[in-house]
């Protein structure tokens, strides 16, 4: 498999996934700007969407959106316990998870970085704050999203969380995301991502 991944962006949950999951693969850098493949190659070839993440797989095909992408990673590792069993609830809270960070923490986190007008970047800003306070109070009483077991939406929001400094937002108010943040970056397999896309 291979991962076309840009430093740091959401395309790094993936890339903890794969690693968690020990399925062997290559990652390619993109240059978003210019959408060339580090070492050669047109993106907008790989994905017409033009974003990372896309994962091409040993058979060709390419998946994009990271959230499809690291069920589909999971579930080629079911014994890696990072989605549980089809038909379990706990399967659906993890779902549940995947579209709660993708809509209520991706996207207003996004449009920080985006060039909008200020007033519409104030009132996403005060939209992720209300919906970090929420998700604080979840993770007050336990270390991982589901349960007691680092899932993919683990990794997930461990990325979008990681974006605060870059947007100048301080999770101080909220010591339990600061607390899962610590946590997860010390899993071997997150550290090996970070050094792999050279962001420690």
């Amino acid at each position: 498999m291979l991962l076309y991944y840009y430093p740091g962006a959401c395309s790094l949950a993936p890339h903890i996934v794969l690693l968690e999951a020990g399925i062997p693969h290559e990652i390619k850098k993109v240059d978003l700007q210019s959408k060339q493949v580090e070492g050669g190659g047109d993106f907008s070839k790989v994905s017409s969407k033009g974003y990372v993440p896309a994962l091409r797989l040993d058979s060709g095909a390419v998946l994009t959106e990271g959230p499809a992408i690291m069920q589909y990673l999971a579930d080629q590792r079911p014994q890696s316990g990072l989605l549980p069993p089809p038909g379990s609830l706990e399967r659906y809270r993890v779902i549940e998870w995947l579209s709660f960070i993708g809509s209520e923490i991706h996207k207003p986190f996004g449009a920080q970085f985006a060039p909008v007008a200020p007033e519409w970047k104030a009132g996403t800003l005060a939209q992720l704050k209300g919906r970090l306070a929420w998700t604080h109070g979840e993770l007050a009483q336990k270390s991982y999203l589901v349960g007691e077991r680092f899932s993919i939406a683990d990794a997930y929001l461990f990325v979008v969380l990681g974006w605060a400094p870059h947007i100048g937002l301080d999770l101080g108010p909220w010591p339990a995301l600061g607390a899962y943040l610590q946590r997860l970056a010390s899993r071997p397999k997150v550290q090996e991502a970070l050094k792999a896309e050279g962001l420690v």
